[in-house]
């Protein structure tokens, strides 16, 4: 395929591409200023296939920089912003990049001390643009654009190889559920480091829509662009989204242009779903994993209504089986789907081990299929609670608390006991004015829940530890601090 940025700026010059709170950039625009930038990085040695780290915040830079890279063919490793210089280190000895280019604006306290070659983006605009660069003049489905580093209990991150040939089928796959037009633009406010938020600038070029690159989640500035601005749609996750509801002025709309929050990262909790129904925001769930270079299925216009709390159907480009179906009808979801990364850096035998003999990719969560083919989610395999002869799954019970007035995040987790299975305990986190005792949660749970998947114990803690999209890092849970309620 042709150079996604050259063809763009050939096919639609004129057109917004991204759109900033001061400024506006058209395609031609974007791609001139892009160009510049990988020059000036071919300056500084960087090649084709060469390793990169991006330390970056949501900046103008940290997108130009991404395509920029793009330009060049090199390999872009996306570094979060907000781990430790431990779990940096780590990355980066596994990556092994030529060098970290880092964003002026972001906040580099904890890579700052790390001792590898490193360039501001401002030290790199300040060298002249070579002239024997050209951009490649085509992207290979099978070529290796970037790494994404998924989170574990320990250190050992997994880096996952995603290709162009990926963003490109989950770019299709997306179009042809929302039915994108040339007339949509996408507000992109996760973060860039993340394969939710940066398949967005994949999309913007496949389909040559515009973005609005918001910088942190600004809740004020977000509801603003969605009720005042042409923005259609918002990736957000449960958590985010809940944010934004709890602070949009009463009374207030989304412009007429508004179609959906499209959300991933999760369940969906009832009672906010209500909430949006109330406030005419659609909001379409899908279900999707780094792995999967994002979403791989997702509720559309037309059943968002009467299949609520489903992911959809699998989309066209994508497989989906369950197999090793439990006695509560719920098994392993499997897929095949060209939008499957390509492997995982430095971890052949993992990701061999990730596929079945006939090619389906294990995910690690389960779900089950209705009849109309469309896909609920119930978790995480290895979350799941094994209480004597049950099976709890905490999204479920999670969801039924978060309708409690006062609970700003549920988290329900497994505790070994002497026999071998496990008791369900809650973490929570609260607000400074809800007075929730122990007894209370469990009175409530005792009303709305069958006796197996009530908590045991109620453990109040500060805040979660999550992911930079929202999603709660269950397995790190266990080593927090907590006070019994």
């Amino acid at each position: 395929m042709e150079n996604w940025l050259v063809k763009r700026a050939k096919l639609n010059p004129d057109k917004i591409a991204l759109i900033l709170e001061h400024a506006d950039f058209t395609f031609k625009e974007l791609n001139s200023t892009v160009q510049l930038f990988a020059g000036k990085l071919f300056t500084s040695g960087i090649r084709q296939n060469d390793p990169v780290a991006l330390f970056s915040d949501n900046c103008f830079n940290g997108y130009v920089a991404i395509l920029a890279l793009q330009q060049l063919g090199a390999r872009t490793i996306f570094l979060d912003t907000e781990l430790s210089a431990s779990t940096l280190t780590n990355q980066l000895q596994d990556s092994n990049p030529k060098m970290i280019l880092i964003s002026d604006s972001a906040n580099t306290k904890e890579i700052d001390h790390i001792e590898w070659k490193k360039a501001l983006m401002s030290d790199i605009l300040i060298l002249k643009k070579s002239a024997s660069y050209q951009p490649i003049s085509e992207f290979t489905d099978t070529q290796v654009s970037a790494i994404f580093y998924t989170p574990s209990a320990d250190r050992n991150d997994t880096g996952v190889m995603l290709t162009y040939g990926n963003y490109f089928y989950s770019a299709m796959g997306t179009a042809l559920n929302l039915g994108i037009n040339k007339q949509d633009s996408w507000v992109l406010t996760l973060p860039l480091f993340n394969v939710p938020g940066f398949i967005i600038i994949m999309r913007s070029l496949i389909y040559g829509i515009g973005v609005y690159l918001i910088d942190g989640f600004d809740i004020g500035h977000i509801n603003k662009v969605l009720i005042n601005e042409r923005a259609t749609i918002i990736s957000l996750t449960p958590s985010l989204l809940r944010e934004l509801l709890n602070t949009l002025p009463k009374g207030e709309h989304y412009n007429d242009k508004f179609r959906c929050v499209f959300m991933g990262t999760g369940l969906i909790d009832n009672w906010t779903l209500l909430r949006c129904n109330v406030l005419g925001i659609p909001v379409l769930q899908s279900y999707g994993m780094t792995e999967t270079t994002s979403n791989i299925s997702a509720l559309n216009f037309d059943d968002a209504e009467i299949k609520a709390g489903s992911c959809g159907q699998p989309f066209f480009t994508t497989q989906i089986r369950i197999t090793h179906i439990n006695q509560d009808n719920i098994g392993n979801i499997e897929l095949k789907s060209p939008t499957v990364a390509i492997g995982y850096l430095n971890k052949r035998e993992l990701y061999q081990s990730r596929f079945t003999k006939d090619g389906f990719f294990k995910t690690g969560d389960v779900g089950y299929l209705d009849d109309d083919n469309f896909l609920y989610l119930k978790g995480r395999q290895a979350d799941l609670i094994h209480s004597n002869d049950k099976i709890i799954y905490p999204e479920e019970v999670e969801n039924i608390f978060h309708s409690i007035n006062g609970i700003i995040d549920i988290c329900i987790v497994g505790i070994p006991k002497k026999d071998g299975t496990e008791k369900p305990v809650a973490y929570i986190t609260m607000q400074d004015n809800a007075f929730l005792t122990g007894a209370d949660l469990q009175e409530f749970g005792q009303h709305n829940l069958d006796d197996y998947q009530v908590p045991t114990e109620y453990r109040q803690i500060d805040h979660f530890p999550k992911s930079t999209n929202g999603k709660i890092l269950r397995n790190r849970l266990l080593n927090l601090d907590y006070k019994t309620i």
